[in-house]
């Protein structure tokens, strides 16, 4: 989409065209029959910008409570936070009191929504549209005056008069492949070096993937989980972070764990209770801290699994109850199988060369029964773990 096919969108003949094209939800099945039937009165730079439009709001609907009236470009939007997480992110701004804030990089304003609702944002984009559909996107919310668009290269920019900064690189490249060397982020990360000097705190958008060797000393790191998935990290400068050093953070809940003091962590064979963390709680390298709650132990020096005898409620971790565990030998695993009239499975694997699919189609499976197969190590050495949910065997 162009900045011209944009302003039509705005226009009251655009507008009818979105709010026509929206009653019946665009699939792949009907995609064509009504990209053609816009084409026949629309010109198809028009034709596609309406279409497009309705897509990204059909897929940021899982993003944004008022997505039916913004507007995203596709990539923009793979990027964009949810509005769960950029609220939960924007506390900290507002516990510090910060008045203004630079959001750098702010794409179509994903977070500055957030941030418009306890500060006056100055959103910073090269591109233009981008820039267009930012302030659109926040005068949807209601915040239309607190948001003010700046078009510069923030490479190039001088530091704004501001109290805080939140900067989004892009971490993806032209091809779309992820991008997780901070460096290499456009702009990469030493861009806010001289802002940080000027401004009170800033936060980082980053990659889950980063490198922990690239993590700068005076920052804290926070990786967020919506729903167990792991969306995002963040860093945390100046008078935003916290005194923790790591943190893991839980989304919807809003569970939180930090780095602490603890003893070391032993290691035993699998014990009556399995638990799998939190994929923020691996990222955050916080599994012996949760071990240290939940009187668990390791079951390999490397692997994050933990195993106890007693079964703790978490909301850091999924338990699971043991069946069995042994080497792995794969006709072992068929015999075990068989003889417990398991025929469906469930395979998990951390620190396991075996790929699931082929696994599976070894396994000759027969049977009424469910399980769950853990392909791991246990005290450095290949093996299986079978079980199932906590959940299921209280039923």
């Amino acid at each position: 989409m162009n900045l011209e096919a944009f302003r039509y969108l705005l226009s009251p003949d655009g507008q009818a065209f979105l709010i026509e094209t929206a009653q019946t939800p665009i699939t792949p099945q009907n995609h064509l029959q009504i990209m053609m039937h816009l084409r026949q009165q629309l010109e198809p730079t028009l034709a596609q910008a309406v279409v497009e439009t309705v897509v990204l709001r059909q897929k940021a609907a899982v993003k944004f409570s008022r997505a039916a009236g913004m507007y995203f470009t596709r990539s923009a939007l793979e990027q964009a936070s949810s509005e769960i997480v950029s609220s939960y992110r924007v506390q900290r701004f507002a516990e510090a009191g910060m008045h203004t804030v630079a959001d750098l990089g702010c794409g179509i304003g994903g977070d500055a929504l957030a941030l418009t609702a306890v500060a006056h944002v100055i959103g910073v984009d090269l591109d233009e549209l981008r820039l267009h559909m930012a302030q659109e996107n926040v005068r949807v919310y209601g915040r239309n005056g607190r948001f003010q668009p700046v078009q510069a290269d923030i490479q190039t920019l001088s530091p704004l008069p501001v109290d805080g900064l939140f900067f989004d690189p892009a971490r993806r490249d032209e091809h779309g492949n992820r991008i997780y060397s901070v460096e290499a982020y456009r702009p990469p990360l030493s861009v806010i070096n001289r802002w940080r000097e000027k401004v009170k705190g800033t936060a980082v958008k980053i990659s889950p993937g980063i490198n922990y060797d690239e993590i700068p000393p005076d920052a804290e790191i926070e990786f967020i989980s919506l729903n167990g998935e792991v969306k995002e990290g963040i860093l945390w400068f100046g008078s935003l972070r916290s005194m923790a050093a790591r943190r893991a953070t839980l989304l919807p809940d809003g569970a939180t764990l930090t780095n602490q003091p603890h003893e070391e962590i032993s290691i035993s064979e699998p014990l009556a209770y399995l638990y799998e963390p939190d994929g923020a709680v691996i990222r955050a390298h916080l599994v012996e801290e949760l071990a240290q709650q939940l009187g668990a132990y390791k079951i390999d020096p490397t692997i994050a699994y933990l195993t106890a005898n007693s079964a703790q409620p978490t909301p850091f971790a999924r338990c699971f109850t043991v069946d069995t565990a042994f080497p792995f030998q794969l006709k072992r695993l068929r015999t075990y199988l068989r003889q417990h009239d398991i025929g469906t499975v469930t395979i998990k694997k951390r620190g396991s060369p075996l790929e699931p699919d082929w696994l599976r189609s070894q396994l000759r499976l027969k049977g009424s029964a469910h399980r769950i197969i853990f392909l791991t190590q246990i005290k450095e050495k290949a093996a299986v773990i079978i079980g199932q949910p906590l959940e299921e065997t209280k039923k």
